[in-house]
């Protein structure tokens, strides 16, 4: 299982047994979950890893992970991946956090952390996309070297690509 680790957070890689446990609202014994966790997006994540799982296999690495504090261990959200490289070497993130966790700086320490694991792997390009609305996420991407790439009438769509510096 991998584990990625930044100065405040540790990002654990999931498993289906987690992901289970995720989509059920339980807590595996002897995790501690922040107040608000999971949300319906992270049920939403567990849910479509489960199916990845299910189709295709574990995508491992590039699945979905728990955010916890390092602290505490505490985990207040998740990250990840939505589906392996494709042929391409693209990959799309998502990440969210429990609203008690937000506003200090963590969505944008954890995503840093997954696009550097991600590069480190012969990642090329990775997608992400916020609703229109919000503006932190947005803020987020921005912050942690993406781009603004289009919109439409309900999100904004980002990228990094390094494929520039791999000629």
């Amino acid at each position: 299982m991998n584990v990625i680790r930044t100065p405040r957070l540790s990002l654990h890689e999931m498993t289906p047994a987690d992901a289970r446990h995720v989509v059920a609202g339980t807590p595996a014994d002897g995790v501690r979950w922040a107040p608000g966790y999971p949300s319906p997006g992270e049920q939403r994540a567990a849910a479509r890893f489960l199916a990845t799982c299910a189709d295709t296999g574990d995508p491992s690495p590039f699945g979905s992970y728990a955010i916890r504090l390092r602290a505490d261990g505490a985990v207040i959200g998740g990250a990840g991946f939505h589906a392996a490289p494709d042929e391409r070497g693209s990959v799309t993130i998502g990440y969210g956090l429990v609203e008690s966790a937000r506003g200090n700086g963590y969505a944008s320490e954890a995503l840093r952390a997954l696009l550097r694991f991600a590069r480190q792997r012969g990642v090329v390009r990775v997608l992400g996309d916020a609703d229109v609305g919000n503006v932190a996420s947005q803020h987020v991407m921005t912050a942690a070297g993406m781009r603004l790439v289009g919109e439409d009438a309900s999100l904004r769509y980002y990228l990094v690509d390094w494929t520039e510096a791999r000629r």
